[in-house]
């Protein structure tokens, strides 16, 4: 699905336009005009369609006139992980726009696609992490407790629709 954008003039008198990429964008800009024939130069900029992960990498890119090319590029090349992970990394991890590296979205954000903390606990289990159990005992698990210990260095979000278990680094 095509990305599609608005450039808002913050000028009340000028009129904006829709954009689906970088070059659209200066193209029209240069010839945006307000209603006494003066130069625009400042816009907002919105987001108006395309696919609801999109949506959320918008809000966490916080869209602006100066890196709204960079949103568009990361939005043609970036997977459906990369983004999620940029969205939590900024969202929820507390780090700016500016601080975000490919080391970062590739190290510091865990990902799980369980719908709760049990989940993945169950799953922490089955793949070993608390060691070889006997299978005699694998009923005597408590799957709530370890979820609730869990919840000291995982939390739970939803993006796009999709429930994720997330732990930053």
């Amino acid at each position: 699905m095509t990305t599609t954008l608005y450039a808002q003039p913050y000028d009340i008198s000028a009129t904006g336009f829709y954009f689906d990429t970088a070059e659209q964008y200066h193209a029209k800009a240069t010839k945006a005009v307000n209603d006494y024939g003066q130069r625009v130069e400042e816009f907002e900029i919105q987001f108006i369609d395309g696919d609801e992960i999109d949506v959320a990498l918008t809000k966490a890119w916080e869209l602006n006139q100066d890196n709204f090319g960079k949103y568009l590029e990361a939005v043609d090349e970036w997977d459906e992980d990369r983004k999620q992970r940029y969205v939590i990394a900024v969202g929820e991890c507390g780090y700016s726009h500016g601080q975000v590296t490919d080391d970062l979205l590739d190290d510091g954000v865990d990902i799980y696609r369980v719908d709760t903390l049990k989940e993945l606990a169950e799953q922490f289990v089955d793949d070993g992490l608390f060691g070889e159990i006997p299978e005699s005992l694998q009923n005597y698990i408590d799957f709530d407790a370890i979820a609730r210990d869990l919840a000291l260095d995982y939390s739970e979000t939803t993006i796009a629709g999709e429930r994720l278990i997330y732990a930053c680094r």
